[in-house]
């Protein structure tokens, strides 16, 4: 099941319930929050169990949640919540290898996106993330929440490739996400087979988290998914996940491709970007290359992905239904730089038709 939430546009402000044991952590959070005009804090708890009934009083449209509380875990009140009152919670993780294994966990529990918690510093930490804050609860307000089911969700089987001839060592895919993007790539990755082409992924994530997340993939798909290093040859049946800390790019020496790692200035924001790696595909690896834009706020990579397009690559934007959030792809689709739209968990098959060279 799938729910719309209200969003600010009607003139209202979004209502914020904080919740975490820490009471300079809610004083720290009400203070940032209510910096923005559109945004509002009605209430906050110290534990899930009080959450719960200012959940019934306040209505409010978004959740932020800590995952270390008495009375009960964080996790445990997100599973409960997704499926006996599905709305949208952003999580407090702490910058920790744990506290990125409980954020990935969260994230599969329904969990629209996280705040991460400075290790030292905290208040001047927080302070410096006001504008993600506000954009990060924004985007969350208008998700699209999905009612969790009791027990592990299956993970897909892989597209089979029999009656597919790849040209694997030439053909490359390229996929950028953000918001919702940890969920739709588990999807996407879990349906491609061994055999694929190379894949270079960016997903909006900090450095700490990219890591786990890749091991995570790995654990799920027949591919091979790691963090990209620089300067690795790229392969096929293998999958590249940008590192928090570097823009992902490539490049072509001889008749193979290799990964770059660049740590200049953020764009759109964001290192890496999406725009940045779909760039470099356009730039080196032209029509061997194939562009998908997923769920995540904001606009980054629809003007990577029109380049791609231009540069006579097939490209394609996950549809609006299946999306947390309608931005990133939307942006690609009102420029005119995807080809095709398809439901997220028709993309694989779409990829491996296109590469196949039977698709429309």
């Amino acid at each position: 099941m799938t729910l719309n939430r209200p969003t600010a546009a009607t003139g209202n402000k979004i209502k914020v319930l904080i919740v975490d044991d820490s009471a300079l952590m809610r004083g720290v959070l009400r203070e940032i929050i209510n910096r923005h005009p559109d945004l509002e804090v009605v209430g906050q708890a110290p534990d899930p169990i009080t959450a719960r009934d200012m959940i019934k009083q306040l209505n409010p449209d978004v959740l932020t949640l800590d995952v270390e509380m008495p009375r009960m875990n964080g996790l445990d009140f997100l599973e409960k919540l997704m499926r006996l009152r599905p709305m949208p919670v952003v999580m407090v993780s702490s910058l920790t290898e744990n506290g990125n294994d409980v954020t990935l966990k969260a994230l599969e529990l329904g969990a629209v996106d996280f705040i991460t918690k400075p290790r030292v510093g905290m208040v001047d930490g927080m302070n410096e993330q006001v504008y993600e804050i506000g954009e990060k609860i924004r985007s969350a307000a208008r998700a699209r929440i999905h009612r969790h089911a009791i027990g592990a969700v299956e993970v897909p089987a892989p597209q089979p490739l029999s009656g597919l001839h790849l040209s694997t060592t030439e053909k490359l895919v390229f996929v950028g996400s953000s918001t919702g993007g940890t969920e739709a790539l588990k999807e996407l990755l879990s349906r491609m087979p061994a055999g694929s082409p190379g894949m270079l992924i960016t997903q909006h994530m900090p450095e700490t988290f990219t890591n786990s997340f890749a091991q995570r993939l790995n654990g799920l798909s027949a591919m091979t998914v790691k963090e990209a290093e620089h300067n690795e040859r790229v392969l096929p049946g293998h999958a590249y996940i940008a590192p928090g800390h570097s823009h992902l790019l490539i490049k072509k020496s001889g008749a193979y491709y290799y990964t770059e790692l660049s740590k200049a200035e953020p764009v759109n924001r964001h290192r890496p970007s999406v725009d940045v790696l779909f760039n470099s595909a356009a730039e080196v690896a032209g029509s061997n290359a194939l562009g998908v834009i997923m769920t995540g706020m904001g606009k980054d990579g629809a003007q990577g992905l029109l380049a791609m397009r231009q540069a006579k690559a097939y490209t394609i934007a996950q549809d609006e239904a299946s999306c947390v959030v309608f931005g990133m792809p939307k942006a690609a689709i009102d420029i005119g730089a995807a080809m095709e739209v398809a439901a997220l968990r028709d993309i694989a098959a779409r990829v491996l038709d296109r590469l196949a060279g039977r698709g429309r």
